[in-house]
């Protein structure tokens, strides 16, 4: 059973009676837990605010650009992408030469939610935790985790911290991949359920968007085969390069030097050249 109301970001309470009884119920409980941050400020729900489309909308010195950091002085040189819909991306692998699409993060290097999920506590400049033990031991801090994972994955999941971490990451990753994340509740969404009827002008900006006499905007955002598919994400999921300039902002502040290799630095890409 989940429970999501709002985006309150607390430690940790009280599971429900008989614990956790889901992997989805525990990754909802984790991903809304500030105890998995060093200084115990930051979830995976502050930079991923379902109130907010799962982005991040706090103010910071860089405005909303990047994200600031479990610390309250660390900067991204990144914005946090949504974790809406981000479920349909499918593994990273290359299409054509030089043409990849897939995994997740802004450049792809993580190969599912679960591998997502387990790199925001270690980054030193997001959550901040030191290392996976350390996690861990901020897990069995938790007696409601103790026995959910107990319950979940089998008592020996304790014994190795890797295991631990890997069956926390799975349960986050769990909850993400629920229809919380992917509702398809917009207008668009209601009227190819045949729920609504598009104004004039709707009608016309949508056949303009999958004509690809006029615009072919649908070559890059489009996921299905046909454009009256249902869970349409429009997205391709492929990377592409369209020259927009580093934010020189927040390079001053945030202290980063060079050029964002983006997916010429995803370590699956042997020949970023």
């Amino acid at each position: 059973m989940l429970r999501y109301v709002a985006a309150a970001l607390v430690a940790a309470g009280p599971a429900l009676a008989g614990g956790y009884d889901s992997l989805e119920a525990l990754g909802e409980a984790l991903f809304f837990d500030v105890n998995l941050s060093a200084n115990r400020t930051q979830a995976c729900a502050t930079c991923h605010n379902p109130d907010f489309g799962f982005v991040d909308p706090r103010e910071s010195s860089a405005g909303r650009a990047v994200s600031l950091g479990d610390d309250g002085v660390s900067l991204g040189d990144r914005n946090a992408p949504s974790a809406a819909y981000a479920r349909f991306s499918p593994a990273f692998a290359a299409l054509d030469p030089g043409v990849w699409h897939g995994g997740l993060f802004l450049d792809g290097r993580e190969a599912d939610l679960a591998g997502q999920a387990g790199g925001p506590p270690l980054n030193p400049i997001e959550m901040g935790m030191a290392d996976k033990p350390s996690v861990v031991a901020r897990l069995q801090e938790n007696p409601d985790y103790v026995a959910g994972f107990t319950a979940l994955f089998g008592p020996d999941v304790w014994d190795d911290p890797e295991a631990a971490y890997g069956a926390m990451t799975r349960a986050i990753a769990a909850f993400e991949e629920t229809d919380l994340f992917a509702p398809f509740t917009s207008k668009y969404d209601r009227y190819l359920r045949g729920e609504v009827s598009l104004t004039n002008q709707e009608e016309l900006g949508r056949v303009l968007f999958f004509s690809e006499q006029f615009t072919n905007c649908n070559l890059c955002h489009q996921l299905r085969a046909s454009p009256i598919a249902g869970d349409e994400t429009f997205s391709n999921y492929e990377y592409h390069n369209i020259g927009v300039p580093a934010n020189a902002a927040v390079r001053a502040l945030n202290g980063v030097e060079g050029p964002d290799h983006g997916l010429l630095a995803h370590p699956g890409i042997d020949d970023p050249a």
